[in-house]
């Protein structure tokens, strides 16, 4: 008998520590793509304060609405689940270094797609990782649904990049 009651108790923990585990990686894909969705949000406010081309200026209107919605759909998703969604100023200070250096680049349209290709790939891959092995139906289902506009904004970004003499449309 109390084979089987340490039996139960190692399962119990073990089913606890997974959970943990399981709620470590979704807590990790919370922050990672809120912090990314914040930046795009914030670069494409950028290019729309600045004097870009109109090609430019028209790519960060869709970057700040599409990706607007994508925040607050993640964000419901993370409240519901009582994830730990990093606060704006947390947000903001992983999307300062991606922010600073548009600031200052000059020719600017040029610095922003090739920013746009490269964060975009990486969002990407984040998002492709969750679908593969993500915990959480939700999140999972919320990664499955935003891939194809982030692969159609990465296409977008590629035609900015050469259009504007990027090096990162290639």
């Amino acid at each position: 008998m109390t084979h089987s009651l340490r039996i139960t108790a190692l399962a119990a923990v073990l089913t606890l520590g997974c959970s943990g585990a399981f709620a470590a990686q979704d807590d990790d894909f919370v922050e990672d793509a809120s912090a990314k969705g914040v930046a795009e949000v914030e670069a494409g406010k950028l290019a729309q304060e600045k004097d870009s081309s109109a090609d430019v200026k028209a790519f960060a209107d869709m970057m700040v609405k599409d990706h607007t919605q994508a925040n607050i759909k993640l964000k419901s998703i993370a409240a519901s689940k009582k994830l730990k969604v990093s606060d704006s100023a947390q947000l903001m200070d992983k999307a300062k270094s991606m922010i600073l250096e548009l600031r200052n680049s000059k020719p600017f349209d040029k610095a922003y797609a090739n920013n746009q290709v490269k964060a975009h790939e990486a969002t990407i891959d984040l998002f492709e990782k969750e679908v593969a092995n993500g915990k959480d139906t939700d999140l999972t289902a919320f990664a499955t649904a935003t891939l194809p506009k982030l692969k159609e904004h990465l296409a977008h970004a590629k035609a900015l990049a050469q259009a504007h003499g990027g090096d990162a449309g290639e």
